[in-house]
């Protein structure tokens, strides 16, 4: 230990931000505050991180899905006296449709009776057949009858 100095030196990393060491005319060392103003340490600069591309996607695709949205409604807007008219004609097509196809359903069941009639009077012979066998191998006879 310096006989001179009661307290014993610092190291460099020690010294305080603003203090630095200074040599005297003296030729003695000692520790003053700086007049100039001093700048802290840098700081690491931060890297900038690449974009994801899901991201870049999602950020082209917004607007071009919020124009799109709003589009259809203007168009809907628009339109929508004629989509009333064309759902009612829709419906009155549906109701034409299904009455056309009851109307076609008794019409043709008065046109299948009538000839159904018809035909029972003209009615051709049935011409029976039967036939019996007695056994795996037995004779076997049958009766065919006209009427």
């Amino acid at each position: 230990m310096n006989t001179e100095h009661p307290y014993p030196a610092m190291r460099a990393e020690e010294i305080p931000l603003g203090v630095q060491e200074v040599i005297l005319p003296s030729g003695e060392r000692a520790l003053a505050y700086s007049t100039a103003p001093t700048t802290p340490p840098p700081q690491a600069v931060p890297v900038a991180q690449p974009i994801p591309a899901w991201a870049k996607t999602t950020a082209l695709l917004a607007p071009t899905v919020g124009g799109g949205i709003g589009m259809a409604a203007v168009g809907l807007s628009t339109a929508a006296p004629g989509l009333i008219a064309m759902s009612h004609a829709l419906w009155s097509a549906v109701a034409l449709i299904a009455t056309g196809g009851t109307a076609a359903a008794v019409l043709i069941g008065r046109v299948r009776a009538r000839l159904g009639a018809s035909q029972r009077a003209m009615e051709r012979p049935h011409i029976t057949q039967h036939i019996t066998a007695t056994g795996l191998f037995g004779r076997a006879n049958g009766t065919i009858n006209h009427r």
